[in-house]
Formats: C-alpha cells, structure tokens, sequence
C-alpha cells in the first residue's frame, strides 16, 4: 500500500488538510431521478419527479454558484428571485442533458455558471451606464432646472411656464429642422416630453430623469448629453428673446 503524503507547513509542522465538504443537496438520487425524469413522456410524472427529487437540488446548486462567484448584479430584488429565474432556465435545458457524458451535478453546474456569468455582465454594463449619468452635463440648467421651472398661477396651481410652453412648440415645430437626424429628433422629441409633463413629474434629479430617456428612446447617454447641449443652446438663445419681448418668435 503507499504511504499517504504528507504535507508540511514552512515551519515542519504537519499541515492540516481541510476537511472537503460534502455535496449533501445534489445526491445520487438527484442524478437517478434526472435520468428517470428524460425517460417519462407522463407529464404529472415527471413535474412530480422534478417537485420533490431535483428542485431542491437545483436551487442549492444555483444559491451556492451565486454566492461562490458573487453574481449579484440583478434585476430582480432578492436572491431567492434570482435562484428561481437560474432553476427556470435549468428547466428549459434539462432535456439536452446525456447522462454517457457525465454527472448531471457538472454538466448542470456548468449551464448555470454560464448562464449566471452573461446574466451578470449584462446587469453590471446597465449598472455602469446609470452610474456615469451623474457626472454627465455639469450645468443642470437644461435638462433639471428648466424640467423643476413648473410655477403657481393665481389659482395656486402649478404648471408649466409660458416660455417652456413657447419654448417647446417652437423645437416641436422645427423638430426636424433642428435634428434633421431621425435619433437625434427622437430624443429631442423625449426632453420636449419632460418639458410638456413637468407640472405632473414626481422626480427631478438628473440621474431619473436620463434614465427615462434612456428608456424610451434606447439611445446611449453620449447621444443624450449631445442633444441636451444643442437644446441649452436653444434654450439661452430663445430666453434672451423672451425676456426682450415677452414672447418668442417661431423663425430659426
């Protein structure tokens, strides 16, 4: 028989080799009823095979993979939600599995793995677009303060403005002029949105309200800040003609 190896530590000292813990959720019957579960054409079968021999399995296995890698860039609110929506997709691939090619707890292990690494970069790339929108368009004139402009009228009611109301169907009327490129006039399109609302708006920080045109016109934040920096433009060459004569005119 060979001697067990021995290992030392940098003193002489025998190193304790940790105990490996063992795979308690994840067991031959889980491996057993998978097989069994691929055979059964009896769908009440199966979902009873799948209810109480594999679930249980698959939500250890897709909690400790979470944890382990710590994917927590998400959508959804808690883990147990994220678990549910990896057990969900284990289900869908549940059928490829072929048990001459291995253990069921690698194969699907794996799945997840790859599943839960795409899931999250997709997550942390939505995260880090929203998390740049704060240090975008220092001056907040356009896009916030012209958005909070909303003022009292003699009823003590808030609404618009009238040069944001002139303002805005001055750009609505030479939308096409102004952006004559058809994304830039649809997020032109959007801000005048926020403008048109803004009596209503329960938001008004920046961050919320580049999210909401993010939303609506799928355009990136550089595209964004491009068109908010043509608008400002407009915006304080407009307003010094208001504040000459009242009203703005509808020329270019």
């Amino acid at each position: 028989m060979a001697e067990e190896e021995v290992l030392l530590t940098k003193k002489g000292t025998v190193r304790k080799r940790k105990p490996k813990k063992a795979n308690i959720y994840f067991t031959q019957d889980t491996e057993d009823a998978i097989v069994e579960y691929l055979k059964t054409k009896d769908t009440k079968k199966r979902n009873e095979i799948f209810n109480e021999r594999i679930n249980y399995a698959f939500h250890k296995l897709a909690e400790n993979i979470i944890h382990t890698f710590k994917f927590y860039y998400t959508e959804v609110d808690t883990i147990p939600e994220l678990q549910h929506e990896v057990v969900a997709f284990l289900l869908e691939k549940l059928h490829l599995y072929k048990s001459e090619k291995g253990k069921a707890f690698s194969y699907f292990g794996t799945i997840a793995k790859r599943y839960l690494i795409l899931y999250n970069n997709a997550n942390y790339k939505k995260l880090k677009d929203r998390a740049t929108v704060e240090a975008i368009d220092e001056d907040k004139t356009i896009l916030v303060n012209l958005v909070n402009l909303s003022e009292k009228n003699e009823n003590n009611v808030y609404e618009v403005p009238s040069f944001l109301k002139q303002l805005t169907k001055y750009v609505d009327f030479h939308l096409f002029h102004l952006f004559p490129k058809h994304k830039d006039a649809q997020i032109a399109d959007a801000i005048l949105e926020l403008f048109r609302k803004s009596e209503n708006l329960d938001i008004f920080n920046k961050k919320a309200l580049y999210i909401y045109i993010k939303e609506i016109t799928d355009a990136s934040t550089p595209q964004i800040t491009k068109i908010i920096k043509r608008l400002k433009l407009i915006y304080v060459r407009k307003y010094n003609e208001y504040y000459e004569h009242g009203h703005i005119t509808m020329s270019i």
